[in-house]
């Protein structure tokens, strides 16, 4: 596509009594070097003025750069929460692309910059997400990126650089939907987003099954981490993973399972654009998840099921490998 007509760039801008932040995170949208085309605010029955803060914000940045961009407002009387509100904005969304936006993030001024031209020099890329760089409330460096504190693996990174971004999500996501941008077309192939799933989970794996999901290692916005996140990002310590190996699994893994399901009846739906592959490593996923809800209370007698499962190499294919063979032998019931 000529430079001279780039793709827009519509953002989805979700609050919920984020007025602390927001001046921030408006700023950086508006001021960035390749401006977004319009924001969609949609707020959940925020009642600290949220909505009068971004207002304020786009009319101060179009009196400082000279351009105004157009906000369009949602306000919802009943909050709906973080999903459906996310799926309210961006239903609503008008332009080629979609950048979605928490309220409390600051971004990078060449973040758009950076990744439209991606989507124009590949018409099959669907979804692009980058890393972050984590800070506090004050905005201070906590030394720590976004896929660090994820541990994502070179091998991860990788295997979505070759068009694997399926198989590696079927194990785990790394979508974290502050730093994605997608093509509207996708959400036409994802909504109904269903609340059982976090909406950047959703979004990432509905797009990798028909499209190009690709990720960049730059961090391109300040993802802020505070006392009010909603769904934060802190890289566990040796004795907080063996806390979670050897805490109850309640009912994680039949509602893991009972997600996959639904990711079954999505890809089901739409058909001929989902490879068959795909649809069978998920019915595979969900067989895992219904042998690890079902696993005995005795940890002994869980030993040769698991060893058994751990063959079929099924906790590599659908999970974190050995350290959900570890799990599975010691949490409680």
């Amino acid at each position: 596509m000529s430079n001279l007509h780039p793709i827009q760039v519509s953002v989805a801008l979700c609050t919920h009594n984020g007025a602390r932040f927001l001046r921030e995170q408006v700023r950086s949208i508006c001021l960035q070097t390749v401006p977004p085309a319009e924001i969609v605010l949609s707020d959940d029955a925020s009642s600290d003025g949220s909505i009068e803060v971004v207002r304020a914000t786009v009319a101060e940045c179009a009196a400082e750069s000279g351009r105004a961009i157009p906000l369009r407002v949602f306000e919802n009387a009943v909050a709906l929460r973080v999903v459906k509100n996310f799926e309210q904005a961006i239903r609503a969304c008008s332009h080629e692309l979609i950048a979605l936006s928490d309220q409390d993030d600051v971004w990078m001024p060449d973040r758009l910059a950076r990744m439209v031209p991606l989507f124009e020099q590949d018409p099959n890329l669907l979804l692009l997400h980058t890393d972050a760089r984590l800070v506090d409330a004050k905005r201070k460096d906590l030394g720590q990126s976004l896929f660090y504190a994820l541990e994502v693996t070179p091998s991860e990174i990788e295997r979505v650089h070759g068009g694997a971004a399926f198989d590696v999500f079927l194990r785990r996501n790394l979508v974290t939907g502050a730093t994605a941008i997608f093509r509207r077309s996708l959400v036409d192939a994802a909504v109904p987003l269903p609340v059982e799933w976090v909406h950047d989970e959703w979004l990432a794996i509905v797009a990798s099954a028909i499209g190009r999901v690709d990720l960049l290692q730059d961090a391109l916005i300040e993802y802020r981490q505070h006392e009010s996140n909603q769904i934060g990002a802190r890289r566990d310590s040796f004795m907080g993973k063996v806390r979670k190996a050897l805490a109850s699994r309640g009912t994680i893994h039949a509602e893991r399972g009972a997600k996959a399901d639904l990711l079954l009846a999505k890809l089901l739906e739409l058909g001929g654009r989902v490879d068959p592959v795909a649809i069978d490593k998920v019915r595979g996923k969900i067989e895992h998840q219904r042998f690890r809800a079902a696993l005995p209370a005795s940890r002994i007698a869980r030993c040769l099921p698991i060893l058994r499962e751990a063959m079929t190499g099924r906790y590599d294919k659908f999970g974190r490998g050995f350290r959900g063979v570890v799990r599975d032998l010691f949490e409680s019931v």
